[in-house]
């Protein structure tokens, strides 16, 4: 099988093609930038994922589906661990933004730790193999079952995220025994690609303010309960961020309160947690943050900075998720209906915001394509519309797209592999897609489709 390959360039802008043969090869070039490295386009059009078609999946498992790409995840999970060495850091998959079984399988392999924000994503990592002192739970407001589950299995830290916390943890671990904390810190920082996901400034729900004071008061009282082990400093900016300088903004900030508390308390930290909400490419162009470069300057900037503070170097961790495992995926829509309106053109397809929010909660942009033939139909603007019954279930506004585009075709949106199932709904009692892991020319199925039956089977009440 003849395929054209479509190795993945530097992310960024890419100069406009000459006119000739070879612009519409740079064209395809360029749009398949923020696909997987292993992505591949047949003559006729139809896209492989490691040596898999998409169009092959879609018909076994039906659309909408989720299709992963291993070898991507695992490569992204080397650059992280290459980027920040196991001597003086740790790195844990931010769990939020997709977990399943064969992920925490991966992941841990890949020696990561993990972070979740409750018991069912606990739960689901330990059963799956996972071990616990590799986890660290957060959450901003823990239920009981959260703690209970976390003390039960043995989680490696817990980060306090409120005043009331204290106090509960502590007398859930009770007077003889024993759990390893940490503290989030709001350090006054604007940073992340929506104000819905800008987490370090003050005046929101996450974590405790170092402007105000209270970040202070909540690390005495901490340290006055004797069966509590405070560990380090943990702060998380905001999501999507492009940029270094708020991490070492942040940076800075954190081990100042640290030499802080050693001045006061007399208690040296051994450990420094910065978050994750590391930002990628949804669309050929877009700015993206260099982990290998993050990593550098974060490691220079700690070590000058805990140096003039007469600090030794404390243990760096950061949680990426959307950059181990975003990229890494790709949804694949069947095409129900197409029309224009008022001008406008329409694909309506068999998917929406029940399988990703995010376009409605944070007016996010993809770019989607026809994968299963070739047309050379002039491109027109198009929007693809979800099925679900709001206006603003759209999944792309005017992207282009071919002219001929009919019912039966497929789309695919890559850059899909965070935050989609993962936020997935029910909505309209559609069932949620399944997850299709794709490696060296194989394809297994990771998460079942949620059918009819199982919608039906949850509701007790006639």
């Amino acid at each position: 099988m003849t395929v054209t390959e479509l190795p993945s360039p530097s992310p960024g802008p890419s100069p406009s093609p000459s006119p000739g043969p070879g612009a519409e090869a740079a064209a395809r070039l360029r749009e398949f930038s923020v696909w997987p490295a292993t992505a591949t386009e047949e003559p006729g059009g139809r896209v492989l994922l490691a040596g898999v078609p998409l169009a092959d999946i879609a018909d076994a498992h039906g659309t909408p589906v989720y299709v992963l790409d291993e070898a991507e995840i695992r490569d992204r999970c080397r650059t992280y661990r290459a980027a920040f060495p196991e001597a003086g850091a740790d790195v844990h998959y931010a769990a939020k933004a997709f977990l399943c079984r064969g992920l925490v399988r991966l992941v841990e392999e890949e020696g990561l730790g993990l972070d979740v924000c409750s018991a069912g994503e606990l739960e689901l990592a330990v059963t799956a193999g996972f071990p616990p002192e590799r986890i660290l739970l957060h959450g901003n407001a823990k239920s009981p079952a959260d703690l209970d589950t976390a003390l039960r299995l043995g989680v490696g830290r817990i980060v306090i995220d409120s005043p009331a916390e204290i106090a509960r943890i502590a007398a859930a671990v009770g007077p003889h025994g024993h759990q390893r904390v940490m503290l989030r810190v709001t350090p006054g920082i604007a940073a992340g690609g929506h104000a819905k996901v800008r987490t370090g400034t003050d005046g929101q729900k996450f974590g405790l303010s170092l402007r105000d004071g209270h970040a202070q008061h909540a690390v005495a009282r901490v340290l006055g309960r004797p069966q509590l082990e405070l560990t380090g400093l943990h702060c998380h900016i905001g999501s999507q961020i492009t940029d270094a300088k708020p991490y070492l903004t942040a940076l800075r900030r954190l081990v100042g309160l640290m030499a802080r508390i050693r001045d006061v308390h007399g208690v040296v930290l051994p450990e420094l947690d910065l978050g994750g909400g590391h930002g990628i490419a949804y669309r050929p162009g877009d700015p993206v943050l260099d982990p290998t470069a993050l990593a550098r300057r974060l490691r220079t900037a700690l070590g000058e900075g805990c140096a003039a503070a007469g600090l030794p170097v404390p243990r760096l961790l950061v949680e990426p998720g959307r950059a181990v495992v975003g990229p890494a995926g790709v949804a694949v829509y069947r095409v129900l209906a197409v029309k224009t309106t008022a001008g406008r053109s329409f694909a309506a397809v068999d998917g929406g915001m029940g399988d990703n929010p995010r376009p409605a909660l944070y007016g996010a942009r993809y770019a989607p394509r026809l994968i299963g033939r070739r047309s050379t139909a002039p491109v027109v603007r198009t929007t693809v519309a979800g099925r679900h019954c709001e206006a603003g279930d759209l999944l792309a506004e005017d992207v282009g797209l071919p002219a001929d585009l009919r019912p039966g075709d497929l789309l695919a949106v890559p850059v899909a592999g965070a935050y989609h199932l993962s936020m997935a709904s029910p909505y309209n009692l559609v069932g949620r897609p399944p997850v299709v892991a794709v490696r060296d020319g194989a394809a297994r199925l990771l998460v079942r489709r949620e059918t009819l039956e199982d919608l039906r089977a949850r509701d007790v009440g006639l």
